[in-house]
């Protein structure tokens, strides 16, 4: 069976990543943060499904440690 992978609106995307859509529509326009791929029909902006639960399980970490080595820089 196929998943589907439905449209979030801004507010809907925020409630899943429990953020405010405030701080998702600064990340947009900032291309900091929070960054995940939109689509943009008309003047409304939708997150696909997937993209969410991409971004979450990219940012799903075990332990402290994991996080601070996304910070080391390979020279």
């Amino acid at each position: 069976m196929e998943k589907i992978n439905r449209l979030f609106t801004t507010e809907q995307a925020a409630k899943e990543l429990n953020i405010s859509p405030g701080t998702l529509n600064n990340a947009r326009s900032t291309g900091t943060g929070i960054v995940i791929a939109y689509r943009k029909i008309g003047s409304r902006v939708f997150y696909k499904q997937s993209d969410i639960e991409a971004y979450i399980e990219k940012n799903t970490f075990t332990h402290t440690g994991e996080v601070k080595g996304l910070l080391d820089v390979e020279k």
